[in-house]
């Protein structure tokens, strides 16, 4: 296992400045790497040259030397000169947050455009900053052929930028290919007429525990529900594969759960951009779920991060509802009603409900049902409940109500299907000629 030495600067940022720091920690343990010491300075702005000080870079020098580590990482983006000079004067390998978050995804991404998404958002950090990668790229290089060098001069940094750049065509063109079936699949699943729930998050607060106990509960009968599973590991992006499940929660609406990747502090832009037709599954969802950790004392800062980045993805105006998991393991005073009850009344107490929030604990199955009867309240103004007849002649209309509406009688007549249900608007109007009685309340 790697030994990494942490570096951070406190640009007066207050509590940002100790939750990224931890956080890069955290990071560093999730590519495998042992934290060995940190070092800490306060600067009113960062070194153009170095990031830190010219004192305190010989002084990082001096602890890495001295506790033995293999990687010195640096709590915020390098720039191309601050990664050269600090490679030089350091002599150790130098990494910043970005290129860490980076390597996690790339060793844990599974699906063909995950890979993609990520080799892509490696490339474009990695090309502005190759003169600082290695010492090999200062060297003069000779070749043949397509990545022959232009002239006897041409140093070996120029080939390799060639050479990236030429990847980075191939790559983009890859996955707008790959991008374009996803689309596909999505305007399929939108024909489909089914509702459309995502989960979104900060990283590790339960967003995939939340999907594979949805599926335990409610997965479709036709399915191999331990197949279907999303892994799920206390650790940061456990999973990075965007996952759509359907959810039939016996008399509710059936529902298209998709999970998505997790967001962090300071996600870099690249990354973001390259995931972008993975996190359209947000931005097309009827409903967001915002699954939050809420043992976690900095929730708060964590909800901020997750609204920032959905409002950049465009995603900002869907309808949310806030789903505090992990909330078994706070005292009850931290739950809004629960003042007073013993902690370990806790778990007998929860769920706990308002109009767009619940507290739950997915891990222990605390409040699944309660929170599809929140997700249907939620979705209730595009749903009407009537009763139909529907002529013999049109099984198909009887075949696609029973699939895609929640049916709670059905009787067999002379003259045809006697169905009362609970169904899209869209469909109501489809089929309000065999309407033979409606409510104008929605079911909720």
């Amino acid at each position: 296992m790697e030994k990494a030495f942490l570096v951070g600067v406190n640009l007066n940022d207050g509590e940002d400045y100790l939750l990224s720091l931890e956080e890069l920690g955290a990071l560093a343990q999730a590519c495998d790497m042992e934290v060995v010491d940190v070092a800490e300075q306060t600067l009113p702005e960062v070194h153009k040259a170095f990031y830190i000080g010219t004192g305190k870079v010989e002084e990082v020098k001096e602890l890495a030397l001295e506790c033995d580590a293999d990687v010195i990482i640096f709590d915020n983006s390098l720039s191309p000169m601050q990664l050269r000079n600090l490679q030089e004067r350091l002599d150790k390998p130098v990494l910043d947050r970005s290129t860490l978050i980076l390597d996690i995804f790339a060793s844990r991404a599974r699906s063909r455009e995950a890979k993609l998404q990520v080799e892509v958002a490696r490339l474009q950090y990695m090309l502005p900053r190759l003169v600082g990668l290695h010492a090999a790229l200062s060297r003069q290089g000779g070749g043949s052929g397509a990545l022959s060098n232009k002239g006897a001069g041409e140093k070996k940094l120029e080939l390799d930028r060639r050479v990236l750049e030429r990847r980075l065509t191939e790559l983009r063109r890859e996955l707008k290919d790959v991008s374009g079936e996803r689309m596909t699949q999505r305007k399929r699943r939108a024909g489909s007429g089914m509702p459309r729930v995502a989960l979104v998050g900060y990283t590790n607060a339960g967003k995939s525990t939340l999907m594979n106990a949805m599926l335990d509960l409610y997965g479709s009968e036709e399915i191999d529900i331990e197949e279907k599973k999303v892994m799920e590991k206390d650790m940061l992006f456990a999973t990075l594969d965007t996952t759509v499940r359907k959810i039939e929660p016996g008399n509710h609406h059936a529902f298209l759960l998709s999970d998505t990747v997790g967001f962090i502090h300071k996600l870099p832009h690249h990354l973001v951009e390259a995931f972008h037709s993975t996190l359209e599954e947000a931005r097309e969802a009827d409903i967001l779920l915002q699954v939050v950790d809420y043992s976690d004392p900095h929730y708060r800062e964590q909800i901020a991060v997750t609204n920032q980045t959905l409002k950049e993805l465009g995603a900002d105006g869907i309808p949310m509802l806030y789903v505090y998991n992990k909330s078994d393991l706070v005292m009850p005073d931290d739950i809004p009603g629960l003042a007073g009850i013993e902690p370990e009344q806790l778990k007998s107490q929860l769920p706990i409900m308002s109009e767009n929030s619940i507290y739950l604990s997915a891990k222990n199955r605390i409040g699944m049902e309660e929170l599809i009867r929140l997700i249907e309240k939620k979705l209730s103004g595009g749903y009407r409940e009537c009763t139909l007849c529907i002529p013999y002649t049109d099984g198909r209309a009887v075949s696609y109500l029973n699939e895609y509406a929640v049916v709670y009688e059905t009787e067999y007549l002379e003259n045809g299907v006697r169905l009362r249900v609970n169904c899209r608007v869209e469909d109501y109007g489809y089929y309000e000629r065999y309407v033979v009685e409606n409510k104008s309340k929605n079911i909720t």
